[in-house]
């Protein structure tokens, strides 16, 4: 057994789970302590100030500087009784990560003497340097200067002795640098067009609101185990190993008992998540070894997202504390389930209507259908867009294999609510309406049933499935930040509902009753989207086929999807809607084209390192005690019975030698192959080229180091293998 791989199971056995105190057994006494929320505004700030800010937040718009500054002051007092010494300008620039910059309290008072100071125009906007944050070209580095802008809907709260301020990223010109700055335009956008619809039926809802759920899946790895991997340490993922013997085939790891050390993480995990003001509710046992789950109660979608950024980060804190390591990449181990962070979405009114639920009435549900048809238009229409903003190099490896969706878009709805649409196509006709007719749909309408939440099953196949009151974009990345997927399904959403309502005003001028055109367009959204309607099991090889016979599109090449962004369909949601502008949409393609270059770029260095410096010379040193073995039965035994004992092991020296060889070419080549992709000098065209080249060369290798395997012992290996890995709690 190699040193490295002894030394880690010796530390892993070793291991004591870590004890961890609540400060009392009810959540309440505690939930929030960090946060500067409605509790803490009223306690420190004005009457006026307050008012200032909760009517910005409910409202939109800005604070002015006075208010600003009264807000300041409120905020600085209630951060330094909680022992803050620093603020920061908190934001998400476009690394998928989150960034800050700490700057003191401190500051010179008139006299010259040092005081405590931050005013409202600290508050309000600070001047990071932007020139090392990706831009897409909207910036050049010796052009640094970007501003971040406090973001008034999302509460500060403090992490440490540091007082975080959400803000959005922009650069010296306006564009935005960030994920934050287009969410928060395609939220208002499907605001604004979905308050439209809602008055066609209730003319007292002035605002709707996203809500966002997301269910964050993780790896959890003994950080000795961790650190004996330098593939897991600088990819995020194991690029070879030898798979486990048993790892999920029984599946008896899904909710399962949780090991004693890993439940005491995820106390101190929601702990510190309830004093930030993080809802995280439900905690268990994934499929895969090793891999776990944790979801919050709903929020409003913008608050849920920073919610979800800032939780990644104290998970990989609190982990440290309990000798862990967590894994956000999608795909760590080959050959068992990856991560996700399944995004329910939903929409709700300011007078408590869930739109995307059935109601207790014809007008009700009628209501309700007309947002999943418009949902499902939103998809059809925008299939590709939808993929481009969740295929990324890590979820490339997940989607469509057993346990997560496939490339292909598709909408599960349930038997209930297809055959409620089926019926408007059926009973909806050219001609106008008779009231008798208008009467039996609504009637039937009317009896959608109310528990529709149990009478809907789920389709875990599926990319984007109704689930009773929401739907379930199901193929979002673990380690993505949920702001991309989240600004392009508004967005998109927000085009239909105004392209809906134009249709149906159109109608209502030529004459028609307003429920009838409702109807009428409604039953032509519904057969023009049919395609994207699928209820079967998206893992089959049928659907494969049956879904390019409906026209669906089906891309697995990150760059090809990518570069969907650009397409028309895609550029009218996200410009059309005001969500970006052309500059920075194509910036955004510029971005994510470089990022799956840079990461297939250092994916093929780790892998090239480890095949010549580690593979390769265990694999030498076991050929050679081969040699010896041989030269030996030659020795002690007749020619006849030489060849029959030594036949097999000559054989394997055989391939051990092809293979090395294979190694080295193909590691050489795909050196070669990688300078070749470096000269060019167009994004879009780099990442082509990498993932025709380097990718293909990344698998050639792994496909001879696995071969390798077969031959060599395994305890000859110098890294630990799936299986130490996996079982490790």
């Amino acid at each position: 057994m190699s040193t490295i791989r002894f030394q880690a199971l010796t530390e892993l056995l070793s291991r004591v789970p870590k004890e961890v105190h609540l400060p009392s057994n009810k959540v309440t006494d505690y939930y929030g302590d960090l946060v500067f929320n409605t509790g803490s505004m009223r306690k420190y700030l004005s009457k006026e100030a307050f008012k200032a800010v909760m009517d910005a937040n409910q409202n939109g718009g800005a604070i002015d500087r006075k208010m600003a500054s009264g807000v300041a002051a409120g905020m600085k007092a209630w951060a330094i009784e909680n022992h803050v010494t620093h603020y920061t300008h908190w934001f998400q620039p476009l690394t998928d990560g989150t960034a800050e910059k700490h700057d003191g309290f401190i500051d010179y008072g008139d006299g010259g003497h040092m005081i405590e100071n931050f005013s409202g125009d600290l508050l309000t906007q600070q001047e990071p340097d932007a020139s090392s944050f990706p831009s897409g070209g909207i910036r050049q580095t010796f052009e640094a200067r970007g501003y971040t802008a406090w973001d008034v809907s999302s509460p500060a709260f403090i992490v440490g002795t540091t007082l975080c301020i959400p803000t959005v990223f922009i650069s010296y010109t306006g564009e935005a640098l960030d994920y934050k700055t287009p969410l928060l335009k395609a939220l208002a956008a499907v605001d604004e067009a979905a308050v439209g619809v809602c008055q066609y039926f209730d003319k007292n809802v002035t605002k709707v609101h996203t809500n966002l759920g997301w269910e964050q899946e993780y790896f959890l790895i003994d950080e000795a185990l961790y650190q004996a991997r330098p593939d897991l340490v600088l990819t995020g993922r194991t690029l070879m190993g030898h798979s486990s013997s048993k790892d999920q085939q029984l599946d008896d790891h899904y909710f399962g008992s949780i090991p004693e050390r890993v439940t005491n993480f995820m106390m101190e995990l929601e702990l510190e998540c309830h004093k930030l003001g993080i809802p995280v509710k439900t905690r268990h046992n994934e499929v895969a070894p090793s891999q776990f789950e944790l979801a919050p109660i709903y929020e409003e979608a913008n608050l849920a997202n920073d919610h979800n950024q800032l939780l990644m980060d104290v998970m990989k804190k609190v982990a440290r504390h309990h000798k862990f390591r967590v894994l956000f990449h999608e795909k760590p181990f080959a050959g068992i389930n990856g991560s996700g962070k399944h995004n329910n979405w939903s929409l709700g009114t300011d007078t408590g209507v869930v739109l995307l639920a059935p109601g207790k009435n014809p007008k009700a549900n009628i209501q309700f259908l007309c947002f999943v048809v418009n949902t499902l238009m939103a998809v059809f229409k925008n299939q590709d867009l939808l993929r481009a903003s969740i295929l990324t190099a890590s979820n490339s490896h997940r989607l469509g294999a057993n346990e997560a969706p496939p490339s292909i878009m598709s909408v599960f709805l349930g038997d209930e609510v297809s055959k409620m649409l089926d019926r408007i196509v059926e009973e909806v006709g050219e001609r106008k309406m008779t009231p008798d007719e208008k009467t039996a749909l609504k009637l039937g309408i009317g009896r959608i049933p109310e528990i529709i939440l149990d009478n809907t099953d789920r389709n875990r196949t599926s990319p984007f499935a109704f689930t009773g009151n929401r739907f379930e974009f199901r193929a979002v990345g673990s380690s993505s930040n949920n702001a991309a997927a989240m600004t392009a399904l508004n967005a998109a959403v927000a085009v239909q509902l105004n392209e809906f309502k134009a249709s149906v005003d159109f109608l209502i001028e030529e004459g028609i009753k307003k429920d009838e055109a409702i109807f009428q367009v409604m039953k032509k959204m519904i057969i023009e989207s049919k395609p994207i309607r699928f209820n079967g099991d998206g893992y089959s090889d049928d659907w494969v086929k049956e879904a390019a016979e409906r026209g669906l599109t089906n891309i697995n090449s990150v760059p090809e999807s990518t570069s969907k962004y650009l397409d028309p369909a895609a550029r009218k949601a996200l410009i059309g809607s005001g969500v970006m502008t052309e500059k920075e949409l194509e910036a955004r393609v510029e971005v994510e084209m470089e990022k799956f270059t840079k990461k297939i770029q250092i994916e093929s260095r780790v892998l090239g390192d480890l095949a010549i410096n580690h593979i390769v010379p265990v694999a030498v040193a076991y050929q050679t005690k081969l040699i010896q073995n041989v030269q030996g039965l030659r020795d002690i035994f007749t020619n006849s019975e030489f060849e029959e004992l030594a036949g097999a092991r000559k054989d394997l020296i055989k391939q051990i030698s092809a293979h090395i060889s294979s190694i080295k070419a193909k590691v050489k080549a795909m050196v070669e192959a990688r300078k070749a992709c470096n000269l060019i000098e167009n994004a879009t065209e780099s990442a082509y080229a990498y993932d025709k080249t380097v990718c293909h060369y990344l698998e050639e290798i792994r496909y001879h180091i696995d071969k390798l395997e077969l031959v060599v012992d395994n305890e000859m290996w110098p890294l630990p293998k799936y299986r130490e890995l996996l079982f490790n709690n």
